[in-house]
């Protein structure tokens, strides 16, 4: 049978009760033995006696044995034993003489503990208040009967301490299931995938679930630097940060590979060489923890802090120790798969895209600049007398002319632009929210940078370097679809290399200087 989210199972529950039920049939047992053969009492109350006392026996075994295993079928299960225990204590209480109230004491805080165990506090109360009231009406106590006020109040306090009791147990035992739910459930969820945003969006989840925190985050140490992967300020979200590791409470963690646990942040912290950072809003934390995570080539911290003292305890921190846990081996299979994914995606030589995935990339953009209403520029771009340079200084030399070209081409464009290899010495530039004027320039500076390029042979040797022919085509001003922006392009680019090559078509500045271009 299952439970409801973070709670106890019906069968639990029934195992948490059955010590006091097996000591409540105990104690009837010896209170109807006691009513009749030790003290007795008249025919009628006595007859009244077994059969209330055996009656109580029989709901007894009902009760734990068949109600409580199908708990979750009868949710108003402790209201109802409330009512029917405060009725049964109270004709006990009438049938028996005052010196065996002592054993409905007991019974009384054996069905308060049954009764905290499977239900609220409110029907727990009702039961201690309702079987209080009705045993001092039926006893008829004066004001100036101090022992026997002082007995039933007294009981009425000690069950009260024992429902509190129980239900802190309870409390800390469902936090204690809960805990491990959310890191059973966040382990078979990141188990199956192999993205790192779905990998930190499950945690963002787990850790919101988890625990009340303003503030977390998941870096990696990229140098002196953290690269903030998940940042979680007070209700937003942030992207893409950077902040000096040097200093900082994440840096100890890292750097000693040990948790770290700051209850109260408005104590001086004690650990040389430590500052404070803020990241997101730039509110302090005034109760911090970290972990390190560490895996392979995966080294960095997750943290969780909160703008109150004293917020987090050492479950919390057991608790974030290891949600790290599967957060490191995770982040590790996701970077090595997008490791390998983009090696599927470049070219093994100049490390820029490959034909398949500039395609790709290219056709996004092209969608991007029809949404945006942007413009898309093309630069197709040649090697000049490629195959005479191998023939005449060796393919070595050729392949570091084209590693240079590609790095000189990085140098010219944004982080925004795409470069791929074509083929052979072909390569294919794509500049989304460039205009025709803007794409010559950056063709010219490419073509300018080539043109007096050299490099170094084995004996070092200054070796010039071959010019480069280009051919430039307009998204989607020139051509409205992909396959034939390609071929204007490449037309272009051999008409440059019909000229005299070391040349960029269209060469007039009409071209250049769109009406629309301008504009942009």
């Amino acid at each position: 049978m299952k439970s409801s989210r973070f709670g106890f199972t019906p069968q639990e529950h029934h195992i948490s009760a059955l010590p006091s039920a097996f000591a409540s049939i105990a104690v009837l047992a010896i209170t109807i033995f006691a009513g009749v053969f030790l003290w007795p009492i008249d025919q009628i109350r006595a007859s009244l006696l077994v059969t209330v006392g055996l009656a109580g026996i029989l709901y007894l075994f009902v009760f734990n044995f068949v109600l409580i295993p199908a708990i979750n079928l009868y949710p108003g299960i402790g209201w109802m034993n409330a009512i029917v225990t405060s009725l049964g204590l109270a004709i006990l209480t009438y049938t028996i003489r005052d010196r065996l109230d002592i054993y409905i004491g007991i019974l009384l805080i054996l069905a308060v503990i049954t009764n905290s165990i499977i239900a609220g506090r409110a029907p727990s109360y009702f039961l201690v208040i309702a079987t209080t009231i009705l045993t001092l009406i039926i006893r008829r106590y004066y004001i100036g009967d101090i022992a026997e006020w002082t007995f039933h109040l007294g009981l009425a306090v000690l069950s009260a301490i024992i429902i509190e009791t129980v239900r802190q147990l309870k409390n800390v035992s469902i936090d204690h299931i809960r805990r491990l739910e959310i890191i059973t459930d966040f382990g078979r969820q990141i188990a199956s995938t192999i993205d790192r945003k779905e990998v930190l969006a499950l945690l963002s989840v787990a850790f919101r679930n988890a625990v009340e925190a303003d503030t977390y985050f998941v870096g990696i140490r990229e140098g002196d630097e953290l690269r903030l992967e998940l940042v979680y300020d007070d209700g937003e979200s942030y992207e893409n940060q950077r902040v000096k590791l040097d200093g900082t409470l994440s840096s100890w963690v890292v750097n000693n590979q040990q948790s770290l646990f700051l209850p109260d942040l408005r104590k001086e912290v004690e650990l040389p060489g430590v500052r404070l950072v803020l990241a997101g809003k730039h509110k302090t934390s005034l109760s911090w923890m970290g972990v390190p995570i560490k895996s392979g080539t995966i080294d960095g911290i997750m943290s969780i802090g909160s703008y109150r003292p004293n917020a987090f305890d050492k479950a919390d921190l057991e608790l974030l120790s290891n949600l790290a846990q599967y957060t490191t081996q995770a982040l590790h299979n996701t970077y090595h798969h997008e490791e390998v994914e983009l090696r599927s995606q470049l070219d093994s030589l100049t490390g820029v895209y490959n034909h398949g995935q500039f395609l790709r990339l290219l056709r996004e953009q092209a969608d991007q600049a029809i949404e945006r209403k942007q413009q898309l520029s093309l630069i197709m771009l040649d090697v000049d007398h490629f195959k005479q340079y191998n023939d005449t200084y060796g393919h070595l030399v050729g392949d570091e002319v084209l590693t240079s070209l590609c790095q000189t081409i990085k140098q010219h464009i944004k982080s925004t632009d795409t470069v791929g290899r074509w083929g052979g010495e072909e390569f294919s530039i794509s500049l989304p929210n460039t205009n025709a004027a803007q794409a010559r320039q950056i063709a010219e500076r490419i073509r300018e940078t080539m043109a007096v390029f050299t490099i170094h042979g084995m004996n070092q040797k200054t070796i010039p370097v071959p010019t480069v022919s280009q051919g430039l085509a307009l998204f989607p001003d020139e051509a409205n679809e992909i396959i034939k922006l390609i071929d204007l392009a490449d037309q272009r680019l051999y008409v440059a290399k019909s000229r005299g090559r070391n040349q960029i078509e269209p060469d007039s500045a009409e071209w250049a200087k769109s009406k629309r271009g301008e504009n942009k």
